[in-house]
Formats: C-alpha cells, sequence, structure tokens
C-alpha cells in the first residue's frame, strides 16, 4: 500500500484575541495558565498527531510564540499560518471598506502551503475532550480516498451554555452515521424543558437534547484544500455581487457543496464528552472548574506540559 503521509492538525485561531483586544490579556483557563487551546494540542498529541499547524493574525506571531511556542514546541512541531483579508486569488480585489474576515474556510485556506497530508480543523477556543481528537486521528489514517471526511459531532445537550444561546450546526444522519445534512441553527437555548430553538425570536421549536451537532471539527484528505479553494473562487464571484462587506465563507458550507455534488461522503462519529467554551464572560470560571476537576481526575497531568 502507499505510505500514508501523517495527519496534521489545523487550528484556526485567527480569531483569537479579537474579543479580549489582543493575546497578552488572553484568559487562561488551567490551573497553570494553560489556554483551552493547549488542551486541544495535548490531546491531539496524545492522539498521534506530530505536527500542528496554527492559523493567526500575522500580529499575534510573536505572543503566539512566546506564549505556547515554548511549552509546546517540545513536544509537537508547530508552525504558523497568517489569515490575512487581502489573500485572495489572482484577479480579485478586496472590496471596498471590508474589514470582516473571509470566514472559517478561508482560515483554513491559509494554510494550503503547510498542509501535505490528511488534516484535522478545529476551532482555537473549544475544549473538545480527548475521545474526539482519537476519533479523528484513527479516521485520517485510514482514509480511503480523496472523498473520505469525517466529523465530530457532540450531542447538543453537552454544548449548550446557561448564559445564553448559542449557534450550532444540527446535523442529520442516516442509518450509517453518514453526514445528510447540516444546518446552522443560530439561537439555541437551555430551558426546563430541554432545549428550544428559535428563528425568529417569537416562536420556540424544541430540540432532542441528543441532537447531533457540529463544532467544527473536521477531518479531511489533504485533496479538500483544492477542493475549498476553488470553492472560494465560486463563493467570491457570488459574494462580490451580493454581498461585499459581509458574505463568509464557511467549511460546513464547502462540506456540504461537496456533498450535494456527490464528492463526498462524511462519517459522522459522537463523543460522549463534553464540550466546553467561552461564549460568555460568565462561562469562564465552569471552563476553569471543568478542566481543573478533569486535572484532578486524573485525566490531565498539571501543568499541562510538565511530562517529558
Amino acid at each position: 500500500g502507499i505510505r500514508m503521509k501523517k495527519p496534521v492538525l489545523v487550528i484556526m485561531a485567527a480569531g483569537m484575541g479579537s474579543r479580549y483586544g489582543g493575546l497578552k490579556q488572553m484568559d487562561p483557563v488551567g490551573a497553570h495558565g494553560e489556554w483551552i487551546l493547549d488542551y486541544s494540542l495535548f490531546d491531539a498529541r496524545r492522539a498521534g498527531f506530530e505536527r500542528a499547524v496554527i492559523i493567526i493574525k500575522r500580529e499575534n506571531e510573536k505572543d503566539f510564540r512566546e506564549v505556547l511556542g515554548d511549552r509546546v514546541s517540545r513536544h509537537m512541531r508547530v508552525d504558523y499560518a497568517y489569515q490575512d483579508i487581502r489573500d485572495l486569488p489572482k484577479g480579485y480585489e478586496l472590496p471596498e471598506g471590508r474589514a470582516k474576515p473571509w470566514g472559517t474556510a478561508h482560515a483554513v485556506l491559509s494554510a494550503r502551503n503547510l498542509v501535505d497530508a490528511p488534516f484535522c480543523a478545529i476551532n482555537a477556543d473549544d475544549f473538545y475532550g480527548a475521545q474526539a481528537f482519537e476519533l479523528c486521528y484513527r479516521h485520517l489514517s485510514q482514509i480511503q480516498d480523496d472523498g473520505d471526511l469525517c466529523m465530530v459531532g457532540y450531542l447538543l445537550k453537552n454544548t449548550l451554555s446557561e448564559r445564553g444561546y448559542v449557534a450550532r450546526g444540527v446535523c442529520e444522519l442516516d442509518e450509517n452515521s453518514r453526514l445528510k445534512d447540516i444546518t446552522e441553527r443560530t439561537h439555541i437555548i437551555s430551558t426546563v424543558d430541554g432545549p428550544m430553538m428559535t428563528e425568529d425570536m417569537q416562536t420556540y421549536t424544541r430540540l432532542s437534547p441528543d441532537t447531533v451537532v457540529s463544532m467544527n471539527m473536521w477531518g479531511f484528505p489533504q485533496a479538500m484544500m483544492d477542493r475549498i479553494e476553488a470553492g472560494f473562487l465560486a463563493f467570491l464571484d457570488r459574494a462580490l455581487s451580493a454581498n461585499p462587506k459581509g458574505a463568509e465563507y464557511f467549511l460546513p458550507f464547502v462540506v456540504d457543496e461537496q456533498l450535494r455534488a456527490g464528492k463526498a461522503r462524511v462519517k459522522v462519529y459522537t463523543t460522549p464528552d463534553r464540550w466546553y467554551g467561552v461564549t460568555y464572560h460568565d462561562d469562564k470560571p465552569l471552563v476553569c472548574q471543568a478542566l481543573s476537576d478533569l486535572a484532578a481526575a486524573g485525566q490531565y497531568p498539571a501543568p499541562l506540559w510538565s511530562e517529558g
């Protein structure tokens, strides 16, 4: 058989710091100053990933290298890619007045020159849990062909915030746990009667607590980079006329387009782990507590990178 290239972890971190006005103030969540991102890198390393590409804003590189670089680089190779709003295909110009980044699929595209293997794409500020990385790594290390994708999903009840509403990609699966459909639901709340969603802030629809949702953990063959790039051209052709200042190119859209074109199948693995993230300022103490409990239960060393 062909010698498979080892899967690479691709982390979308260009948004990091924007809510806090810079990385220096970035809130650590671990007892020894760790970011959520440290836990993802640690779990990925345990699962078998030896290399990570972190997509950042160029102006944050120094902070990343200072804060993350030293503690992580002894354990795995870390490279940086830069998401730049001006990084457009030949012949395209930045629209007048455009300040918003081009979205998650464009973020991943920023790493195109550094990724030469199947890859797992994740958000920097989501805590996925150890099992998610194991599931994704296993899939990527025995990937079948250019249409062989995977997603790690969560049970909706394990991803809600008590603090307010959340947006989630609600997934519909077939009997073989393949993705049939993914619908972005922008307003899901936790209630005493379980999760409810609304489109218009008037009528609420009940959702099953066990609904599978996407937290943007994807497993892609290397060829997906070219497909994202091709899709970006088509996206720009539509966006530049329709909504030049606001249109964004999202990963689930690209996956959905590939599904509809019959070019991809997406195996969905569901993890029983709880997802953690800081959607609201008040979520932070909960995340700190959860990580502290996991360390106390022996799931993580403290400090995280103390071993080896």
